[in-house]
Parts: C-alpha cells; sequence; structure tokens
C-alpha cells in the first residue's frame, strides 16, 4: 500500500472531477476514507456521499466491517442497488448481506434486474462454509463443437457489451451444460483456431479439478494450494457448471480460516469480536476465562496436595513455574502443527496415529536435551544433585504429556467434527500444568523429603 498522505491529493482531485473511471484502486480510496473518519467522522461521510454510485459498491466492501455498516445506513436503497448492479455476483451477494435492514435489504434486492435477483437469491441459499456462497455466477463456457475462432469472436463481443470481465479461462460444457474441461486462453494459442474444443479435451488435465456447489469452503482452499489455480470451477451435484471461484476469493477464504483459527485457538469468536456491542464481546471471551479459571482451580489443587513439600524445599516453588511453562510452550507448538496441517487436509484419515508419534518423539528429543540443561543449573543454583534429577525428570514428562495432548486433542475433536481449534488451548493447558506439578512435586516429596 502507498503511503496515504501522498494519495490523498489526487483523491481530492478525482473527487472533484466528474468520476468516469476510477483513478485510484478501491482499496486506496478506502484506506483514505478511513483516515478521514480517524482525523474527522463528519469528513468521512461527506467524502462518501461525493463519490459516483457506480464506484461505491467496489469502495464499501474494502471498508473494515464497522466503517462499512455505518456507511451502508447514509445510502438511500436507489444508491445501494446501483451500486450492487456494478458488482459481479458474489460482491453484489456480500453487499447484500451487510445490509442489516432487513426493510432496506428487500427493498434493495426489489430495484435490482431479474437476472441480478436470480443470481443473488441463488447465491444466498447456500452456507457461508459451502462453496456455492463464494462462486461467481459469471464465467464464459463454451460449448464442445465450437471451434476456437468461434469461441474468441463470442469472447469479443460480449467483453465489448461489458457483460464479462476478468477472464482467465474457457470453460467446456456439452449440450446440456455439464463440465467437461477447461483451458486457460493462453494455452488456446498453441492450437489452430479451426481447431474444436473437442479435438483438445484428451489434452486437458484438469478436468476432475473442480468443487461441488455444497462442498465444505476448506476444501476449496486445499485445492487452490494443492494444484495452484486461478480459478475452480463449481458444479451442481447434477455435474452442470454453476459459477467459478477465482484466485482472489480463494485467498480470502484462506484469510478466513486463518483468522478463525487463531481466535478459536485463543477462545475468542472471530464473529463476536467483529461486533459493536461490547458486551457480548465480554461475555464471549469471558467464557472462556471462566473454562480457563476451573482448570486453573485444578492445577491448584493438585499443588494443594504438596504443600507440606513446597514448605519443606523452598526451590520447589521456585522451580515449579519452569516445569509449567515449558510444557505449556511444547504443547502449543504441537498444538498449532497438528491444527494447521488439519486445516490444510495433510492429515488424512487413518493418520492420525503417525501424527501422534511424530509429535511425541520430538517434544520428548527436547525434553530430555532441555532436562539435561535444566538439571545442571538447578545444581548450580541450589547445590542439590537429587533436585535436578527430579525436575529434570518432570520436564521430559512434561514435554511427553505436551507432545501426546497437543496432537491427541484436535485430532479428537476432529474426529468428533468439533472444530479442532475451539477449546484446544485450555485443554492443553490444563494436561500439561496437572501433569506437569504432580510427577514434579510428586518424584520431590519421594525421593527429597
Amino acid at each position: 500500500m502507498k503511503d496515504i498522505e501522498k494519495l490523498i491529493p489526487k483523491f481530492h482531485k478525482w473527487i472533484e472531477s466528474d468520476q468516469k473511471e476510477l483513478e485510484l484502486h478501491p482499496t486506496e480510496i478506502a484506506s483514505i476514507l478511513r483516515s478521514f473518519y480517524q482525523e474527522d467522522e463528519e469528513k468521512f461521510f461527506q467524502y462518501l456521499k461525493k463519490i459516483d454510485t457506480k464506484f461505491i459498491g467496489q469502495i464499501l466492501l474494502e471498508l473494515p466491517e464497522k466503517l462499512k455498516y455505518e456507511a451502508i445506513q447514509i445510502f438511500p436503497a436507489k444508491d445501494l442497488a446501483n451500486s450492487v448492479q456494478t458488482l459481479e455476483s458474489d460482491d453484489a451477494t456480500d453487499l447484500i448481506q451487510d445490509i442489516e435492514d432487513e426493510d432496506k435489504k428487500k427493498e434493495v434486492l426489489s430495484l435490482l434486474d431479474k437476472e441480478d435477483q436470480q443470481e443473488i437469491n441463488q447465491l444466498l441459499q447456500y452456507e457461508e462454509h459451502q462453496a456455492g456462497a463464494w462462486m461467481q455466477t459469471e464465467f464464459f463456457y463454451v460449448f464442445v463443437e465450437e471451434t476456437i475462432r468461434e469461441a474468441i469472436e463470442k469472447l469479443r463481443k460480449l467483453k465489448l457489451e461489458g457483460e464479462l470481465q476478468e477472464i482467465y479461462t474457457f470453460f467446456i460444457l456439452d449440450k446440456d451444460f455439464k463440465l467437461l474441461g477447461y483451458i486457460k486462453i493462453d494455452q488456446l494459442l498453441m492450437y489452430d483456431f479451426e481447431t474444436t474444443f473437442s479435438q483438445i479435451l484428451s489434452d486437458l488435465d484438469n478436468r476432475d479439478i473442480k468443487v461441488y456447489a455444497d462442498d465444505d469452503i476448506k476444501l476449496v482452499s486445499k485445492m487452490f494450494e494443492e494444484y495452484d489455480l486461478q480459478v475452480i470451477p463449481v458444479v451442481d451435484r447434477d455435474g452442470k457448471m454453476i459459477g467459478r471461484i477465482t484466485s482472489d476469493d480463494a485467498y480470502d477464504i484462506i484469510s478466513e480460516i486463518a483468522t478463525e483459527q487463531v481466535y478459536n485457538m485463543a477462545g475468542v469468536d472471530d464473529e463476536v469480536e467483529e461486533e459493536e456491542d461490547i458486551r457480548e464481546i465480554i461475555k464471549t471471551r469471558a467464557y472462556w476465562l471462566f473454562i480457563n479459571l476451573i482448570t486453573a482451580i485444578l492445577a491448584s489443587l493438585v499443588i494443594g496436595i504438596f504443600d507440606s513439600t513446597l514448605q519443606a524445599l523452598i526451590p520447589l516453588a521456585i522451580l515449579m513455574p519452569i516445569v509449567a511453562s515449558m510444557g505449556g510452550n511444547a504443547g502449543t507448538q504441537t498444538l498449532t502443527v497438528v491444527v494447521r496441517q488439519l486445516a490444510l487436509g495433510e492429515i488424512e484419515k487413518g493418520e492420525g496415529w503417525r501424527s501422534i508419534r511424530r509429535e511425541v518423539a520430538i517434544s520428548t528429543v527436547n525434553g530430555l536435551i532441555f532436562a539435561v540443561i535444566i538439571s545442571i543449573v538447578t545444581y548450580i543454583w541450589f547445590s542439590n544433585f537429587m533436585l535436578g534429577v527430579v525436575i529434570a525428570v518432570a520436564m521430559v514428562v512434561n514435554l511427553f504429556i505436551a507432545g501426546l495432548f497437543g496432537s491427541v486433542i484436535p485430532l479428537t475433536l476432529k474426529y468428533f467434527n468439533i472444530d479442532p481449534a475451539i477449546g484446544s488451548t485450555v485443554l492443553l493447558t490444563t494436561a500439561t500444568d496437572i501433569f506437569g506439578f504432580f510427577v514434579f512435586l510428586g518424584l520431590a516429596k519421594m525421593i527429597l523429603i
């Protein structure tokens, strides 16, 4: 992103012009408007109203959620309808969904032409986690018996009429609109223009690379990464092509999945965090903090069992946080890796035990390495050889537990069709604290007291 201050003069010049074209990228304009909002809210709305409605839709979609909802409220339904009609179907649907006032949303939809209404209603029927909710219904298709020359002429005509925008691929369909394959535009240059698409089908290696409209969006994310795609076709259960998902949408999908995982691992709801209602945010965070409090009490109860041991040997209280901290960090490393692998589909069915063995082995070896280090440090610090042995054993056991639970917890949650990121951190911390303290203090009681 360029320096906003350097873009503002160009923005002022454009805003006062006839605005026939966008002279800045919508993202840049959104960033400028955001800076105005931070400076003066009235200034933000003042400039927003000056922008031609044919550009408003693109800019609104680039604003942060909070500003977008506020901005939508100032525009009448007619202006929003004009903006929606300039967008591709997936973006148009997103903007419609961002209208919080249901009556206004219905009014905007009623002002659209029948074709746009059908496309948006088609996309609205899918759940957010389904591929169909992310697709564009606009795509360029050719019939299998057409020649390349006929297809290019058809594309040229549609482009001149402004019916199609970003076209990377020719989708090849039969007379029943079933997808047979697809080919990039630059690949077509390798063929004689009198060649029919039926003659080149055997050259295509992507005929099975597609998704169904009701497929989970995580599958789409995985396929974009695995096959390095620019676009992927979406078909219904009969194999008929109904849309496409482009690489820019794939980026949004991957970003959203990653954000959701990070929030879930911290016990935070990503959707709630975008809300303006502070009470709802407090309530959601408090729920996980309450669970964490219960687990912390359990760990404290374990410590309480050995209160006489702690009183008899003060160094134990000094060394306890080391055992807990190392176990917690090692477990978080394992948890993060396994959750990420599950999200990317790198751990298939039946491969869970392989992942568990690998992570346990890694954590245990690290436990042995750091057990030697901490035992030496303990001996130098407290001049007590057996205390060094106790903390060394506790370190190995706790890192073994960290590797075991850090991999088993997300795999178990996945088995029961629960998001493996949700609550994993709390459960893991409980396991490493309880086992770590129990082993450390239990050994100390048996050996040192």
